[in-house]
């Protein structure tokens, strides 16, 4: 009986994991049909450098995308590595995405180069590939360790190319401060053990 406790409760972690992430993703192509159908109007809550008025833009631009073509590149990687840190609480999962978001946000708000704009998920999910990759070795949970190896093994390639300083039209900067922000984190929203409860 306790055993279909236990079965049910990850049950429920499943489909909130994958509610929030799949409503999360269709947040993202729903606005970019109003950006379009606009003229293109949500393009300015993009962040623009070293601009004070630009602050309050640091959250929205991880929402905005420009064009279907952005907004798809995205999609597949925020919806699996989103899904897979939400395993773990939707609670925490909220809480390392604001810590990301807002780390990242005023990180190219203050380094970005000058009269660009920079908006899109990617400093998001460079901050959930971070968080992923290190959570599991940070509490010591053999789940947590394998869910990094795969995002790893899958997206590593693209993440260190998205490193790279010599692409043009690509915010290195964003996805660099969204990948330090993700994995400090890791250690920020580390879950404790109950040897931690009793050596504190």
């Amino acid at each position: 009986m306790s055993g279909a406790g236990v079965e049910w409760s990850r049950g429920d972690r499943v489909r909130a994991a994958a509610k929030l992430m799949v409503g999360w993703v269709a947040l993202l192509w729903l606005l970019e049909a109003v950006d379009v159908a606009s003229g293109h109007a949500l393009d300015g809550l993009g962040i623009v450098p070293r601009t004070a008025s630009e602050l309050i833009d640091v959250v929205p631009a991880s929402f905005i995308h420009f064009g279907w073509a952005h907004v798809a590149a995205n999609t597949v990687p925020l919806l699996v590595m989103g899904f897979l840190a939400a395993l773990g609480g939707i609670r925490r999962f909220l809480a390392v995405c604001a810590l990301v978001i807002v780390a990242d946000g005023l990180g190219v708000w203050l380094i970005a180069p000058a009269h660009t704009n920079t908006a899109g998920a990617s400093g998001l999910i460079f901050g959930l590939f971070g968080f992923l990759l290190v959570s599991g070795f940070v509490e010591r949970r053999l789940l947590g360790v394998l869910a990094g190896l795969l995002v790893g093994a899958v997206w590593g390639s693209s993440i260190l190319m998205g490193l790279a300083p010599t692409q043009t039209g690509v915010s290195w900067q964003g996805h660099l401060l969204g990948l330090v922000a993700g994995v400090a984190a890791a250690f920020v929203f580390r879950r404790r053990t109950q040897s931690d409860v009793l050596q504190a």
